[in-house]
Order: C-alpha cells, then structure tokens, then sequence
C-alpha cells in the first residue's frame, strides 16, 4: 500500500468516517495514521484539521510512514497558480520544486548533503493513471515554498513568479524528508486560487475554497482507483 498525506478538505470524504485511526510515536513527536482499505492516510493538519502550515510536524508524519513501511508517497497538496495561462480549478504534478529557505531536515546531528528530489518514476506513474483514469493534468511544473502561515505579499509573488510554476506551504518539506530516509515522494497540486497580484482581483479565503471543493474529489476518486496499481 501507499501513503498519503492530505490537507482538510481532502481527508473530510466519507470514506475517512470508516477508518481505523492509529496513535505513531516516532522519534519526532507523535502523529496520526489512518489505515484505509486503499491506502495509508496522515492528515496534514491533524486529526481535527487546526494545525497551520508552519506548525506541521512533517518530520513526524515522515518518520510515521517509514515506521510503517511504506516507500511510496503520494502528497496532496493545496497551491496558487504563478501564471495567468494555469487556470484555477486544475491540477498539476509538479516535476521540481524551489525552497531555499527555512529547511527542514533529519540531519541536524550529522553533515549529508542531499540532492533533493521529486521521484520521477511515480510522478510518471501518476501522469500515466491520469490518462487511463480520464483526469485532466498539468504534467510539469516547479513549485515553490513559502513559510506561512500568512498568504504571499504582490511584491514577493513578483519574485517568484519568474521561477515557479505554483506556490504553496508544505510540499518541500515533505518531498526533502521523505528523500532523506530513502522513500519515494510524488506530489498531486489543487491549483486553487491565482497566487496574489497576479490579477487585480482581490484574492479571498472564500475564492481558494470554492475552487478546493471543484479539486477534491475528483483528487480523491483518483487516487482511491489508482492507489493499488502504484
């Protein structure tokens, strides 16, 4: 089976009422898993989804799919498009990904330079189910990380647009841990909302939600078809 880790609109689908939630002490603090007949599933933001991005405990939710012994996963995460051609609501599988900036790592006792990386063969994987499944994809694009929890300033998207694809708050994190213990890490991205200032329409919390609940279940019926077949 595989892992996946999901925000909160993600992980409120029926089929989560049903699982079985299990308790994992790792040697980061403690975490949740919930084990589905398809997949292995951490809620991102905790079990009652109030813990913001940069409080995440990603080491932990690594950590807790290694102790389970998964080498697959599939993160699902929530982004601002950077270019006015990638329209909101669709969805990307990024290829590379830009955070050189607040840096989460296991290695924090020992030197180890790692070359991070996205695993290209499940990312290929996912683009080639997307196809067999009918799921309309963006199947390139670099993601950039900012820290949270706050939304990006119009002069910061300024920058980064002009080396990212999409923006978003967790997925570096992720994909550099799960690389550091050997697994392999794919990302599936809700494109949600354009990223602020890239039009001069204002940017709500009510626009990004709107455009998440478009996204989330046709994520999530991807994903519980294909998880078997990774």
């Amino acid at each position: 089976m595989i892992g996946v880790i999901g925000g909160v609109g993600f992980s409120e689908a029926e089929i989560f009422k049903n699982a079985i939630v299990e308790e994992i002490e790792t040697p980061y603090g403690m975490t949740f898993v919930l084990t589905l007949r398809e997949f292995f599933f951490i809620p991102r933001h905790g079990l009652n989804g109030k813990i913001p991005p940069h409080m995440i405990n990603y080491k932990a939710n690594i950590f807790a799919f290694n102790i389970k012994g998964i080498t697959k996963i599939i993160g699902v995460n929530s982004v601002g498009s950077l270019k006015k051609e990638l329209y909101p609501p669709s969805i990307l599988i990024p290829h590379d990904y830009i955070c050189p900036w607040d840096i989460v790592t296991f290695f924090d006792d020992k030197i180890v330079h790692t070359i991070p990386s996205i695993d290209e063969e499940l990312r290929q994987s996912l683009i080639s189910k997307s196809e067999e499944f009918g799921l309309k994809v963006v199947k390139k694009g670099v993601y950039v990380q900012t820290t949270g929890p706050r939304l990006e300033t119009k002069a910061e998207i300024q920058m980064i647009c002009n080396f990212g694809d999409v923006v978003g708050m967790t997925m570096t994190n992720e994909a550099t841990l799960a690389k550091e213990l050997g697994l392999r890490y794919a990302s599936i991205c809700s494109v949600d909302n354009y990223a602020h200032g890239i039009f001069d329409e204002e940017l709500t919390n009510e626009v990004i939600l709107n455009n998440a609940r478009k996204n989330r279940e046709k994520i999530r019926e991807f994903i519980l078809n294909i998880a078997g077949e990774l």
